[in-house]
Parts: C-alpha cells; structure tokens; sequence
C-alpha cells in the first residue's frame, strides 16, 4: 500500500472534515467523553488549522489522513478510522521529522493510550503533564501530555 504525502489542496477540504470527524471521536471517547465533539467544519478558525502547513497523505489517490506542522511542532494529526494501524500517520510524522528542526513537540489527551504508544514509538519522550480547556471545545477540561523528539546528533 504506497503512501503519498503531499501539499494540503483546497479540494482536500471535505476529505479533512470526514476524517477529523470520525477520528475525533476515537481520540475523546477515552478522553474526555463525547459530549465535547464538535465537527471540524466548527473549530477549523478557532483552532488554527491553517497557520501551519497541513500536508495529506493519500493511499490508492485518496486521502487517507493530515497532519499540521511547523518546524517544531505538530498541532494536528488525524488518520481515517478504515486506515489506522496502516503507516499512515506513521508517513505523515516522518514527513514532519523530515522538514523539522532539532526540537518538536506535540500534545496527546491523557487517556490517548493508541495516540502515545505511536508517538513514542517514532521517538518521542514524555516532557510534561498539563490540565486546562480543551483545544477545540474550552468548555470542557482535559489533562493532556507534552511529548517532545529530538533530532539524534
């Protein structure tokens, strides 16, 4: 199953919606429970979706996940449900690793068991533990990690 990662396009945009959607509620499920869901089509602007690069990443010419990254952070990463477990994220956290400085750091929910296993499983390490408002969705709290890869020297 060849892995395609690419530039975000505008016509990608319905695409993003459907997988953001359905994972989400994978990612809050365990988390902070489903009443927090809100559909990307609702928190894109709030949430900044665009201020960083959002590359996809097709399988068979379709799109099967996204990831938003600068060079030192990753703020979105979100595989279609049908695809997990299928180096789809995998691909698009390489392609980040690929363009990144020495440092980059992302947050998981606490109770993201399946979202921290990967990441740590690419390299990343516990930094820190916060609680505060829910990205997406403030009027919930949440506890979520800061994990944190390091370009080896």
């Amino acid at each position: 199953m060849p892995i395609v990662v690419r530039p975000y396009a505008e016509r990608d945009w319905d695409d993003l919606c459907r997988i953001h959607d359905a994972a989400r509620l994978d990612e809050l499920r365990d988390t902070v429970g489903l009443a927090a869901y809100l559909p990307l089509a609702e928190t894109y602007e709030n949430e900044e979706l665009f201020s960083q690069p959002v590359r996809v990443a097709e399988v068979d010419g379709r799109v099967a996940g996204f990831v938003a990254a600068s060079t030192d952070e990753i703020t979105w990463l979100y595989v279609d449900p049908a695809l997990y477990r299928r180096g789809v994220a995998r691909a698009l956290v390489a392609d980040v690793l690929e363009r990144a400085g020495d440092r980059v750091e992302l947050e998981v929910l606490d109770a993201n068991v399946a979202a921290r296993a990967f990441y740590e499983a690419v390299g990343f390490v516990h930094e820190a533990t916060t609680h505060g408002k829910l990205a997406g969705n403030e009027a919930f709290e949440a506890t979520g990690h800061t994990l944190v890869w390091h370009r080896a020297s």
